[in-house]
């Protein structure tokens, strides 16, 4: 959940269009089902959850639950019992000195502060084969806990000054791993925004989650996800549900109003 300063960019970067960025980019490797049973999410007006901070509260309807990693399998194993899934929040593109892990990163791989939340840096995510021992740690994590898929956040960096020359293609390159990470855990995984690689990316992922499409005017790109029988999670911040409730139900999306505190606080359309 981040709200960054947006780069000036080319439409070729945005997009990751082109030879240049399919270079080094992985096909995308299907959910394994021999890891556990992989969750295929469809498109649904339901409304959702997500809540990262506080008592998860479960008597908020929802077929879906977004918590952080952190939370217990307990939790996890209450939001099956009420037949409902859970997601797995995880940073994959930023450090967080909270966490259990942090001492793990090399620091030359931690740039500038994330604008709105100085205590997290963001990640040089060109060095994937540092970077993949711990973020693939963190899914096993999730999956040993029994969460059903993976929201992993901060990963368009390439639009933001993180204090590297990041570009689409880097993005690209990594933004694949993490999904076919994912995936070879038997893990659905959700795009967090990144919507100028959203058609480049959309064979990888299972699920889109946006933050303010409705808010700038974005969410055509992310028709496709229905299109092609996948589900959009969205949140708003600042655009109340009668400027987007009639307009999220006719894309087929599932949108809420939070705050961005991200407690069990929670408008549905």
């Amino acid at each position: 959940m981040r709200l960054v300063a947006t780069l000036a960019l080319s439409v070729a970067s945005l997009a990751g269009a082109g030879p240049a960025a399919a270079a080094g980019v992985p096909d995308p490797l299907p959910c394994d089902p021999a890891a556990g049973p992989c969750w295929d999410p469809a498109p649904t007006t339901e409304p959702w959850q997500i809540q990262l901070q506080g008592r998860i509260d479960l008597s908020v309807p929802a077929p879906v639950y977004d918590i952080d990693a952190d939370s217990g399998r307990a939790l996890v194993e209450a939001i099956h019992a009420q037949g409902d899934r859970a997601i797995c929040y995880i940073s994959a593109g930023s450090w967080e000195p909270y966490r259990a892990d942090a001492g793990e990163f090399p620091k030359r791989l931690l740039g500038r502060p994330i604008a709105g939340f100085e205590e997290e840096r963001w990640l040089d995510i060109r060095r994937i084969g540092r970077l993949r021992p711990i973020i693939e740690a963190r899914m096993d994590e999730c999956a040993a806990k029994g969460f059903d898929a993976i929201d992993p956040d901060n990963v368009d960096g390439y639009r933001n000054r993180t204090g590297f020359p990041l570009g689409g293609r880097d993005q690209l390159a990594y933004n694949s791993f993490v999904a076919n990470a994912a995936h070879e855990r038997g893990l659905a995984v959700g795009l967090k925004n990144d919507l100028g690689q959203a058609r480049r990316l959309l064979p990888y992922f299972d699920f889109a989650v946006n933050e303010q499409c409705f808010q700038y005017r974005e969410c055509d790109r992310l028709d496709r996800f229905v299109a092609a029988a996948k589900p959009v999670y969205g949140i708003e911040y600042e655009v109340g549900r009668d400027r987007f409730c009639a307009t999220s139900l006719e894309h087929g999306f599932s949108t809420i109003f939070k705050r961005y505190g991200l407690r069990a606080f929670r408008e549905a359309c």
